[in-house]
């Protein structure tokens, strides 16, 4: 049974609680700090430390996509719940040793596919304007570092990939 919540295209563009519009942003995460993510039930994610002055924009509302190296693929929405805040329980790794993805925020699911249902990259990449930064031949080169700012349009593009993926295998299980 996928672990999903579709969210409601009508509230897609609403205005956060501070009253301007929200920012979209995605998450490049490995498989395994994904998984730490999932394994809080998507309620947390930490960001690196050398990112804290793009956390501090982020409000609640603010949406994110997640992107999972090696894989390729996007595999979860979610909204941002809370302001950001400090903390260093570690939850996350990193190469570099003394990352412990200090700048946090709260975070509640809103489209969360099981692995074998995950979006690829691949096939959706020519369709963002995002992506069009770099050579085709380079595509990759925009799923590198640890978090961006996406265009609504491109975000609209691929929840709603994540959400027909959720879909296809809801109607596989019936």
């Amino acid at each position: 049974m996928p672990e999903e919540k579709t969210s409601n295209p009508s509230t897609r563009r609403k205005r956060s609680r501070t009253g301007t519009p929200p920012q979209y942003w995605m998450i490049v995460s490995s498989p395994d700090n994904f998984r730490k993510t999932r394994e809080h039930g998507f309620t947390i994610q930490g960001l690196k430390s050398r990112h804290r002055r793009r956390v501090e924009t982020m409000r609640v509302g603010d949406r994110m996509l997640y992107y999972v190296t090696g894989r390729m693929a996007f595999a979860a929405s979610v909204t941002v719940a809370s302001p950001m805040y400090e903390d260093h329980t570690p939850i996350w790794r990193s190469a570099r040793r003394e990352e412990d993805y200090p700048w946090r925020v709260h975070i509640r699911q809103d489209v969360v596919l099981e692995d074998a249902d995950w979006v690829p990259a691949k096939e959706l990449a020519y369709r963002l304007d995002y992506v069009r930064k770099w050579p085709p031949e380079h595509w990759t080169l925009a799923f590198q570092g640890h978090i961006h700012a996406l265009p609504r349009n491109d975000f609209a593009i691929l929840e709603d990939e994540l959400s027909r993926s959720a879909r296809r295998r809801r109607s596989l299980a019936v």
